[in-house]
């Protein structure tokens, strides 16, 4: 059987059309190894420019002044490259649950007075600074590259509908500082990082630590990579 002309022309370009928009479509997943994930993840967590970050603590209090008054709950915030961040801590105070404001910007770090309002720097011996967590000389980066060891590959699955990769190691007491703002200190920690399979962005972190002999349970979550952010340091503080 013999085709029209036209038809034939039109079935040939239908089939270009499908083939265009599957290539459009499908993107290259990062290879299934421990190795070239970790360095694409490296990579990814380098370059990040803007992204949306969560941390949740359970377990025993964890103080984040030196007084011991101010206890870590949970922080949902942003980081700005290279170096500003805000985040909406959820701590304890004088046996309340309060909500504050953090800001840090260029290293300075300013926080929101839970009574007023206004926004006040941050005491002497305060430990989070959000902005830590993506320093590509200091964080993410550095950690994924150089900062595990004894490396398990657990396998591949799936988060929040997006597919990942999940690997888990020994993190570096250093690193493990610098990706928890400062408030994880002195010990290396079992890190599980789920990383997704495309991108090599890191999805979720989870490990547990200890905090002055008590057992802790963090996750970090990050989300909206690349999207479009601002961070404003507060008029009141610092005379910004």
């Amino acid at each position: 059987m013999r085709l029209h002309p036209r038809l034939a022309i039109g079935l040939i370009s239908l089939a270009i059309v499908a083939a265009t928009c599957s290539n459009e479509t499908s993107a290259e997943t990062i290879p299934p190894d421990a190795t070239s994930v970790l360095a694409a993840a490296a990579t990814a967590m380098g370059e990040v420019e803007t992204v949306r970050f969560g941390m949740l603590h359970s377990g025993a209090p964890v103080y984040i002044d030196p007084a011991d008054v101010v206890s870590f709950k949970e922080a949902d915030g942003r980081f700005v490259a290279p170096t500003s961040a805000d985040a909406l801590l959820t701590i304890g105070a004088v046996g309340l649950t309060v909500e504050i404001g953090a800001v840090a910007i260029d290293g300075e770090t300013c926080l929101s007075n839970f009574i007023t309002g206004e926004f006040e720097p941050a005491p002497a011996g305060y430990t989070f600074d959000p902005a830590t967590l993506f320093d590509p000389d200091l964080g993410w980066r550095p950690l994924l590259a150089t900062g595990l060891s004894d490396i398990e590959w657990v396998g591949a699955e799936e988060v929040d509908g997006r597919a990942v990769y999940h690997l888990r190691g020994l993190a570096d007491r250093e690193r493990v500082e610098l990706i928890t703002a400062g408030i994880v200190q002195g010990q290396d920690v079992i890190l599980d990082v789920w990383i997704d399979q495309e991108t090599g962005q890191v999805v979720v972190a989870e490990f547990d630590a200890d905090y002055r002999g008590d057992a802790t349970h963090w996750r970090l979550t990050f989300r909206d990579y690349g999207e479009e952010m601002t961070v404003i340091a507060p008029k009141s503080c610092n005379g910004g």
